[in-house]
């Protein structure tokens, strides 16, 4: 891998936890741009000057497992400082010929720290703190190089450092909330052990952004699927104030879209942004092609091929293209790499709606350093409303795998009107902005109920609100009953077809956020 980021940065050494992009995350938001890579990168990658340090991850390995993941003394001795978390602190105590073992009590949840000893990693720390365990192995003895500088109940060496180079090593997870003062820890290590100076913002991102697309484009065109997505619509306002006139934003109305949706995108971005943009309503053609379809994976190859289709032709249309702009962002590029080296093998959901790479387009893909948090930053600064910004994530097949069995235009207009009254709902009583996702489903069953004096035997509605930090976990939202109450009898009121609404308490896992 060659870098060409100029910004300097914290490169973090990943060995597989489920908390690695949250280090970055972190890092990120303190104002110092950091990079996720393979703990078995090149050693002469560590070379480049603007790396200023190294965090190595945590993971589910153990280090005195034959095949547990290992890095060399060299790459700790590059002359980066280095923090080693979780099992990056057992790492480095194996490296340098400690001991490490399973430990005889497993330590999950939150322990009570207490500093031992003076350290420019706790600068600014109280004596006694709380912070978040996960591990199961355990540290039995130090390295010669090494001291202790803080302790809990389980551990007399929950943090460390080597005694003449700026290593150290925490037992716990400072990136995690439940540490109470995990930021100061990585900004400690970050501003007064690494010495950056913090140059990464949304500012700093959007001018950089807009000079690169204009060197790559120069007088060339591009094409942009805008979907009005946060993703999309970031891409699409940030290429418009590079390349204006050169871009052409397509949005394609496959029918299976929120209510109004077609309507909101054309006067936001056509009508206040002023973006070149072309409409296409192809409600009918999606309807035609998934008549009879009721298998989720089906309907995800009709919707994704038809978007291709649409989009090729439409492409061809226009004259001449060069580039192709998508939302890729840095989760789905670190979802490329493996743990064990770079992979080859870049996931669909990575091209906008499945497009094939044989498409005659180079790509641009302004936000592949980005987390989905920085994005919502980045869309803020370029001045796009609260109702784009902050809206909860879509899938790419739309209501298709929202709608349980078969697609008919009756079952589209149902959903639709039951979601809307959902939504405006959790806005109405301020519950939106605190719910990662919330959707409604339609499920292929019907119910017994009684509207006035008559029988009905109608649809049943699922209602659905999760939070989240990333998508990958995911916990029920206790919707207060009050508020239940009232959009049920909303959307078994106004909604024909639908007299029974539900509410799904499952988390993920063993569920999915979505239903399909």
């Amino acid at each position: 891998m060659k870098r060409d980021h100029r910004h300097e940065t914290i490169l973090i050494l990943d060995f597989g936890s489920q908390y690695t992009q949250l280090i970055a995350r972190k890092i990120r938001e303190i104002g110092v741009f950091s990079e996720i890579q393979p703990y078995n990168i090149p050693i002469e990658n560590l070379e480049d000057k603007n790396i200023k340090g190294i965090v190595l991850s945590g993971g589910p390995s153990s280090v005195y497992e034959k095949n547990a993941p290992k890095i060399s003394l060299s790459v700790i001795q590059a002359g980066k400082p280095v923090l080693g978390i979780c099992y990056g602190l057992q790492l480095l105590m194996y490296i340098f010929k400690g001991e490490v073992s399973p430990a005889r009590k497993r330590e999950y949840g939150m322990a009570n720290l207490n500093l031992v000893k003076k350290s420019t990693l706790f600068a600014d720390l109280p004596v006694e703190s709380t912070v978040w365990m996960s591990h199961a192995d355990k540290v039995n003895k130090l390295p010669l190089q090494f001291e202790s500088i803080a302790i809990t109940k389980n551990s007399n060496y929950a943090a460390v450092q080597h005694n003449e180079q700026a290593i150290y090593g925490l037992q716990f997870h400072p990136e995690v909330n439940h540490t109470q003062y995990g930021v100061q820890i990585l900004k400690n290590f970050c501003y007064k052990i690494c010495n950056c100076q913090g140059d990464w913002s949304s500012g700093s991102f959007i001018d950089e952004t807009i000079k690169r697309i204009k060197k790559q484009v120069k007088d060339k065109r591009v094409i942009c699927a805008l979907s009005g997505g946060v993703d999309s619509s970031v891409v699409a306002v940030l290429l418009d104030k590079a390349i204006r006139k050169q871009l052409q934003c397509i949005f394609v109305d496959t029918g299976l879209l929120r209510l109004n949706e077609a309507a909101t995108v054309e006067k936001i971005f056509r009508d206040h942004f002023k973006i070149n943009l072309l409409c296409l309503d192809k409600k009918n053609v999606y309807l035609n092609a998934l008549k009879g379809v009721s298998d989720p994976e089906k309907k995800r190859k009709i919707i994704g091929n038809l978007f291709i289709d649409i989009f090729e032709k439409e492409a061809k249309k226009s004259g001449k293209f060069d580039f192709l702009a998508q939302g890729t962002l840095y989760p789905d590029v670190i979802e490329s790499i493996s743990i064990k080296g770079p992979s080859a093998t870049i996931k669909s959901h990575h091209n906008v709606g499945g497009l094939p790479e044989v498409l005659p387009f180079r790509l641009i893909e302004p936000l592949k350093e980005l987390f989905k948090d920085e994005v919502r930053n980045v869309g803020n600064e370029l001045g796009l409303p609260p109702e784009i910004i902050q809206r909860h994530p879509f899938p790419g097949p739309g209501l298709a795998v929202r709608i349980l069995g078969e697609i008919t235009e009756e079952r589209v207009n149902t959903l639709q009107l039951a979601d809307d009254i959902y939504i405006a709902e959790l806005l109405k009583n301020d519950l939106y902005d605190s719910i990662w996702q919330a959707f409604a489903v339609l499920l292929p069953v019907q119910t017994v109920g009684v509207m006035g004096d008559e029988r009905t035997y109608e649809n049943a509605l699922v209602l659905r609100a999760v939070t989240s930090t990333d998508g990958m976990t995911a916990d029920w939202y206790p919707i207060p009953h009050n508020i239940l109450s009232v959009i049920s009898n909303r959307i078994i009121n106004e909604v024909k077809g639908i007299n029974r609404v539900v509410y799904d308490i499952s988390s993920k896992p063993p569920s999915t956020i979505e239903w399909e």
